[in-house]
């Protein structure tokens, strides 16, 4: 399988049911806090994202190509609810979204206008 470029792309996933989808909690989250991780394996940072909680969330994120003060204030989409995770001592509770540029770099995923902090996707 072939992009519109001719380059080569992931084979397909197999089928996932709507209730499937339905059980992730997907919603838009703002970032408010960025902070190094150099106890991270890869280059990460520890992210905290308010996505309606009535807390902030926090996350490793590999998305050091952003300067720390370019992510403060994003709007990011985010997955809560795949269970926490423990990343070098961090317990991480949620995904953040994106996907490799031609480059290579991780581009997080947001909405292309204001969507309120919360906002389910659907």
């Amino acid at each position: 399988m072939r992009t519109q470029t001719g380059e080569p792309t992931s084979p397909l996933k197999p089928q996932a049911t709507y209730d499937d989808f339905a059980r992730l909690d997907i919603r838009i989250g703002k970032v408010v806090e960025v902070q190094p991780f150099p106890r991270a394996r890869n280059p990460s940072y520890k992210v905290g994202v308010d996505v309606g909680a009535g807390r902030t969330m926090w996350s490793s994120a590999q998305i050091t190509n952003y300067e720390p003060a370019a992510l403060v204030g994003s709007l990011v989409v985010c997955i809560c609810n795949l269970g926490p995770k423990n990343i070098a001592g961090f317990t991480s509770e949620l995904l953040i979204l994106g996907a490799k540029d031609a480059g290579g770099q991780v581009i997080v995923l947001g909405p292309r206008s204001q969507v309120a902090v919360g906002e389910p996707i659907f």
